[in-house]
C-alpha cells in the first residue's frame, strides 16, 4: 500500500492512481472466479475490514478512504458491499473528527494542511456518495443513520471553536436527498425520528424547505412539493414558551441568545416553510387537510397568522366542502388577530342549505355555529335569521340531524331571549286576529333574502318545529316536543347528539325496553288474488272486489 506523500501535486493524484490499481485488481479477482462473476460478499467485507484497519494504523495509509469511497460509488447492485464500505467510512470520518484531523490549525506546516485539505475534500465525497445512498430504496435507511450520526460529530469537531455549530451544508445534503429519494418511508422516519424529536433538528428542516422551494431555478416536482406538504402538516405540537426548547441533537450552543434558544425564532421558520409551500399551490384534498388543522397546528406556528387571511378568504368563499372547512381559521383571525371580516355572517348565513344537513362535516359545522352565534352582542335580527333558516330545512333534514337542531335551537333561545318570541307569536291587536282570520297565517320570512339583517326571521314563527312534534320517527317526535315544554332546563349537553347517524337512532330505539307490550291484532286471508269459496264465511279481498285477476 503506498504512502501519502506530503505535496499537492502528489495527494491529488494518489487517489486516482490508488482507484487505478484498485480496479485493476479487483477485475483481475473477478476473472480469476469466473466469467462475469462478482467477489463474494464476505470477501469483499473481509478487505474492506483490512482497508478500513489500516487507516487507523497508520496516516500513510490515507488513501484507502479514496478506495472505500470508490467502493460505495462502484457496487450499485451489491448494497450489502456498499453499505459494509459507508459503514466503515462512517467509523473513520468519526475517529479523524474527533482526533481533530479535519481542522486546519493555524501553526500546521504546509504538508500537514494539504493533508487536512485532502481529508476534507474526501469528507464532502463521502457524503455526496452517502446522498447517492439516499436515492436508492435498499440502502436509503441505513444510510440516513449514518448521514445523520456523521452530521453530529461533524458538528461537535469540525469547527476549532469552543462550541458546536450546525453544519448547515452536510444537513442540506441530507434533507435534499430525503426529498428526493424513491423511498417511500424515509420521510416518515426522518420525521419521526428526527424532526419530531430534536427542536435544532426542526429548525434547521424548516430552514431548508425555505431554501428548497424558494431557491431553485427548475420547478419543484409534485411528487417532492406533496412530501414537503406531509412533513409539514406532521409537525403539530407547537412550544408553548422558550423554555420548552430542550430537546437537542447537537450539543447546545453556548450563546444565550442564539436563535434555536427563541420560540419566535422557530415560529418563524414554519411560517416561511408554509408560505413558501402555500405559494406554489395546493390541491384541493390538501387544502382541506390544512384547513382542518389550521386552528389546532398551523395557524399556532405563525407568529402573523394574518398572512394567512388570503388562503382562508379564497378557500371561505370557493364554497362548498372549503368554506365549511374555512370557518374555523377565518374566525380564529377574526376573534384573536382582529381580521376585519364584514360579510363573515352573511356568507355563513350562505351556507346554510339542504346539503350542509347531509355533509360528513354537519358536526363540525354545528360546533363552529353554536360558537359563532354564542356572544350575547350579536343582533337578535341577525340570530332569529338562522334559526328560521334552520326550522326551514328540518322539514326535509335527515332524523340525525333533526336530534340535533331542535337541542341547539333550545339552547340559542336560552342565549338569546329576544327570539323566544319566534316560538309563541300570537294576535296581539283586533286588527291581526281579523286579518288572520279572514286571509289566514302569512309567514313574513323572506327565504331567498341573502342578508341575515333584512329576512324579517325576527317576525315569524318557528311553525316547523310543530310539524316536527309528529314526525314518522318516534325520537325526532319526542324531541321536538322540548319546544313547546316550559324552559325550566338550563341547556342541553349538544355533544350528546350530533355524532347520531340514522342507524344508531333505529338501534337505540330497537334496544329500548318495552314495558308494555303493544296490542296488535291482525287477520291473515286466505286468498288474496282468487274469489273465496260461496260457502264460506270470509268476504273477498279488497284487491279483488276491485280487480278481476281471473279473466284474460
Amino acid at each position: 500500500m503506498p504512502a501519502v506523500v506530503m505535496d499537492t501535486a502528489v495527494m491529488s493524484s494518489a487517489p486516482k492512481r490508488k482507484r487505478q490499481e484498485n480496479g485493476k485488481e479487483t477485475k483481475k479477482r473477478r476473472k480469476s472466479a469466473g466469467d462475469d462473476e462478482e467477489l463474494d460478499v464476505d470477501e469483499e467485507k473481509s478487505q474492506i475490514e483490512i482497508l478500513t484497519a489500516e487507516i487507523f494504523e497508520s496516516r500513510k495509509h490515507y488513501n484507502n478512504i479514496a478506495t472505500l469511497i470508490g467502493l460505495m460509488k462502484e457496487q450499485d447492485e451489491d448494497t450489502h458491499t456498499a453499505l459494509a464500505a459507508a459503514e466503515s467510512l462512517c467509523r473513520v470520518f468519526i475517529r479523524l473528527l474527533a482526533l481533530g484531523s479535519l481542522v486546519r490549525k493555524r501553526d500546521a506546516s504546509e504538508k500537514g494542511a494539504t493533508v487536512t485539505i485532502w481529508l476534507r475534500e474526501r469528507l464532502a465525497e463521502y457524503q455526496d456518495a452517502l446522498a447517492a445512498l439516499l436515492q436508492k430504496t435498499g440502502t436509503a435507511h441505513r444510510a440516513l443513520l449514518l448521514a445523520m450520526v456523521l452530521l453530529k460529530a461533524e458538528a461537535q469537531h469540525i469547527n476549532d471553536k469552543e462550541e458546536a455549530s450546525f453544519p448547515r451544508g452536510s444537513f442540506s445534503r441530507i434533507v435534499t436527498a430525503v426529498l428526493e429519494s424513491p423511498a417511500e418511508e424515509l420521510l416518515l422516519v426522518f420525521d419521526q425520528d428526527w424532526v419530531s424529536e430534536f427542536d435544532d433538528i426542526r429548525f434547521y428542516a424548516l430552514q431548508e424547505i425555505k431554501v428548497y422551494l424558494t431557491g431553485r431555478d427548475q420547478p419543484v416536482h409534485e411528487i417532492v412539493r406533496d412530501r414537503i406538504f406531509d412533513l409539514l402538516i406532521g409537525i403539530e405540537d407547537v412550544p408553548g414558551s422558550s423554555e420548552e426548547l430542550e430537546d437537542f441533537y447537537i450539543d447546545r450552543p453556548n450563546k444565550k441568545k442564539h436563535a434555536l434558544y427563541s420560540l419566535t425564532q422557530h415560529k418563524k421558520q414554519a411560517q416561511e416553510a408554509w408560505i413558501a409551500l402555500m405559494n406554489l399551490g395546493l390541491s384541493k384534498d390538501q387544502r382541506k387537510q390544512v384547513l382542518e388543522s389550521m386552528a389546532g397546528s398551523i395557524a399556532p406556528w405563525f407568529t402573523k397568522p394574518e398572512l394567512l387571511m388570503d388562503f382562508l378568504t379564497d378557500c371561505y368563499n370557493s364554497g362548498g366542502s372549503l368554506s365549511l372547512l374555512a370557518l374555523s381559521g377565518v374566525f380564529y383571525l377574526i376573534q384573536e388577530r382582529n381580521l376585519d371580516y364584514p360579510s363573515f355572517y352573511t356568507k355563513l348565513y350562505s351556507l346554510l342549505d339542504a346539503d350542509i344537513l347531509h355533509s360528513k362535516y354537519r358536526s363540525r359545522f354545528f360546533r363552529l355555529l353554536d360558537q359563532f352565534l354564542a356572544s350575547s352582542h350579536l343582533p337578535a335580527v341577525l340570530v332569529a335569521s338562522f334559526i328560521k333558516r334552520l326550522a326551514r330545512l328540518t322539514l326535509n333534514a335527515p332524523p340525525s340531524a333533526v336530534v340535533a337542531i331542535v337541542p341547539w335551537f333550545y339552547n340559542i333561545f336560552k342565549k338569546h331571549p329576544l327570539c323566544t318570541f319566534m316560538m309563541h307569536r300570537v294576535p296581539r291587536t283586533q286588527e291581526e286576529r281579523d286579518l288572520l282570520q279572514s286571509e289566514g297565517f302569512s309567514d313574513p320570512f323572506l327565504p331567498d333574502e341573502v342578508d341575515p339583517m333584512e329576512t324579517h326571521a325576527i317576525d315569524s314563527c318557528i311553525w316547523e318545529i310543530v310539524q316536527l312534534q309528529s314526525h314518522y320517527h318516534p325520537n325526532v317526535a319526542t324531541i321536538a316536543k322540548i319546544i313547546s315544554e316550559q324552559f325550566t332546563k338550563q341547556s342541553y349537553g349538544l355533544e350528546d347528539f350530533l355524532d347520531h347517524s340514522y342507524s344508531s337512532l333505529i338501534e337505540a330505539e330497537m334496544s329500548k325496553d318495552v314495558k308494555k307490550a303493544p296490542v296488535v291484532e291482525f287477520m291473515i286471508p286466505k286468498r288474496i288474488f282468487t274469489k273465496v269459496d260461496s260457502a264460506a264465511e270470509e268476504s273477498d279481498s279488497l284487491l279483488v272486489s276491485l280487480w278481476d285477476f281471473g279473466s284474460s
